[in-house]
């Protein structure tokens, strides 16, 4: 594997994250580029890598649990009928280049191979905004295209027979503290209320930090989250929740999740408002 490399990036002068393209990772956590650390305007830490409870997760982008029988999520694969088992079926997010990379953002091209097969490309564009000056958003948007030269589908633990676990596609592992982090959504609280839930946003809020997780476009509004707390601190997106997503030949399916950070604990009508100027942004 290449030497890992990174780049930063940065929001009203300051660093607020660092960019890893060619992470140095054993296969069996489906290398691929991620960020970490990301800090609010403070520098509190809001994100975490390979903890010892998932050493799989990495920080804050984009993974994917089942691409026709492929994991690009890291650790076990869930199998219906046995359960979760040790496989050898990971593959790795290629980074390919940047076609921009400024501070405050960038452009990235990506391939999905696995087992010596290109699966898809990928078009993705990572934003630092302004808000406050206590909070900032990441705008990230993954626009995914079928360059198998055959129909693929996507699942999730979920759609193999796991009640709950319907996750993959955009995912955010916050940093594990002394007690879980509060949960509340746009019109509810606690965990159980947001998990498996389509919701305009949904928001943890830690010791010093709040994070804000907004569904950008219509299409990505239809994905329920996938949220965490009591086990660990986590949020994502369902790209397969209820059922597989087809992709046939060529098709290209896009998403994007703008995530408000800030510093200190936000209220609900705090988070709306916020979630509201990152969107419009």
């Amino acid at each position: 594997m290449s030497p890992e490399t990174s780049t930063v990036l940065r929001c009203a002068g300051r660093a607020v994250a660092h960019y890893t393209t060619r992470p140095d990772l054993a296969p069996d956590h489906s290398p691929r580029p991620y960020l970490h650390p990301v800090t609010t305007l403070g520098g509190l830490p809001v994100t975490e890598t390979v903890p010892e409870d998932h050493k799989h997760h990495l920080g804050a982008g984009v993974a994917v649990p089942d691409v026709d029988g492929r994991n690009f999520w890291g650790g076990r694969t869930f199998v219906r009928g046995r359960g979760s088992v040790e496989l050898d079926n990971h593959g790795v997010q290629r980074h390919d280049g940047f076609k921009l990379c400024d501070p405050d953002g960038f452009v990235e091209e990506l391939t999905w191979t696995a087992g010596g097969e290109r699966l898809l490309r990928e078009h993705r564009t990572v934003a630092a905004v302004a808000l406050t000056d206590s909070a900032w958003a990441l705008d990230l948007t993954f626009s995914l295209t079928n360059v198998a030269g055959r129909d693929l589908s996507i699942g999730s633990p979920a759609t193999n027979g796991r009640p709950g676990a319907a996750y993959g596609g955009f995912f955010w592992r916050a940093p594990l503290e002394a007690t879980a982090p509060v949960v509340f959504g746009a019109d509810a609280d606690g965990e159980e209320a947001v998990h498996g839930v389509r919701s305009d946003w949904v928001a943890l809020a830690g010791e010093g930090w709040t994070l804000v997780f907004a569904g950008a476009t219509a299409r990505t509004r239809e994905d329920p989250w996938f949220v965490r707390a009591a086990e660990y601190p986590g949020v994502g997106s369902s790209l397969a929740y209820g059922e597989r997503l087809a992709v046939a030949d060529g098709e290209t399916f896009v998403r994007r999740v703008v995530t408000v950070v800030a510093d200190g604990r936000l209220d609900r009508d705090g988070a709306a408002a916020l979630v509201r100027k990152a969107v419009a942004s």
